[in-house]
């Protein structure tokens, strides 16, 4: 490799089950090289990550950088379902990368926006022309909740890290309230994510079957497919107050953030509720801000429908930060 050509780089998402691995050139991911592995064929990162070396054929890569799904912290990664040691010298063990960086997925996902196909990104609402230096703001949705603002500075783009998922749930009327009472029952806290995740759209349509007196527990994908098809009147209430909760939070972080370069919602929840967000109210819940009302219209909403911005992200924070 010559002193002009990208930089050669090992980059992986790590989910609760499933670790994608690819390699990218300079910020650029090489999609043909992608390979997902199940975390529970495995006893660690390191195994995962040599495996893939020696089936791409990589030897000796310039970085390596992985987004986790959990909190990081000086270096080194958790996650709640998954026993793996995950920090930095690992990470250099593994690949024999000098430099290397870990990342919550959020941040990998924030360091994405504008690296990725245009044809990727969905608008919802559109918002006033921002300045190219505005506040942005990740928020997930998938298997758990989270968020992360993105900053442009002199410096360079800085996404922070957060654990929003885990923030109470808010609540505006009794309905929720009863909904949270439902949700807190399992760990005695009702979290953002109890509701507003796979699992929480679950607890949703249980909850609301239970007050029906007609216990009955639905996947997330089957609640969404009896929203499409019109066949299920109690999915698509679930649905509503899914989305509608999720437009106040959502309302919540961009008053804490005031992401005036726009909000961009991910992962696989999410991106299943794009058809749905005006018809369900998630707009009108975000902008339901008594005297601040008019001033939400300031915040455009989009969809990010790349799979592998995750993995995008972490090669542009490589070519950004590792230099």
């Amino acid at each position: 490799m010559t002193q002009t050509d990208p930089r050669l780089s090992i980059v992986a998402d790590i989910g609760g089950t499933n670790t994608r691995v690819a390699i990218a050139h300079g910020r650029v991911v090489q999609t043909e090289t992608i390979k997902r592995y199940a975390n529970a064929d495995y006893p660690g990162l390191e195994t995962v990550l040599r495996q893939y070396m020696t089936e791409i054929g990589c030897a000796d890569p310039d970085a390596a950088c992985i987004a986790v799904a959990g909190p990081v912290r000086d270096g080194r990664a958790s996650m709640t379902n998954l026993d793996w040691a995950m920090d930095k010298t690992t990470l250099q063990r593994a690949t024999g990368a000098k430099q290397v960086a870990i990342l919550n997925d959020l941040q990998a996902q924030g360091h994405a926006i504008g690296h990725i196909s245009d044809d990727m990104v969905k608008t919802v609402v559109k918002g006033p022309e921002a300045n190219e230096h505005a506040a942005k703001l990740m928020i997930g949705v998938g298997t758990g909740f989270n968020c992360a603002p993105v900053y442009e500075t002199e410096a360079g783009r800085l996404v922070t890290p957060s654990e929003a998922g885990h923030a109470n749930l808010p609540i505006r009327n009794e309905a929720e309230l009863r909904l949270c009472n439902y949700v807190s029952t399992a760990h005695g806290f009702p979290a953002v994510e109890d509701v507003l995740s796979g699992r929480g759209l679950s607890h949703v349509y249980a909850w609301l079957s239970e007050e029906a007196g007609d216990p009955t527990e639905l996947s997330a994908a089957d609640i969404m497919q009896r929203c499409a098809d019109k066949s299920d009147a109690r999915a698509i209430e679930a649905a509503k107050m899914f989305a509608r909760v999720f437009g106040t939070v959502t309302g919540n972080l961009s008053l804490i953030h005031l992401p005036f370069g726009g909000v961009y919602l991910t992962g696989g929840v999410a991106r299943a509720f794009g058809d749905y967000l005006i018809e369900f109210g998630f707009i009108d819940a975000m902008r339901d801000k008594g005297r601040f009302a008019g001033f939400m219209s300031n915040f455009a909403v989009h969809i990010v429908e790349d799979d592998y911005a995750a993995l995008t992200g972490c090669a542009a924070h490589l070519e950004a930060h590792c230099a």
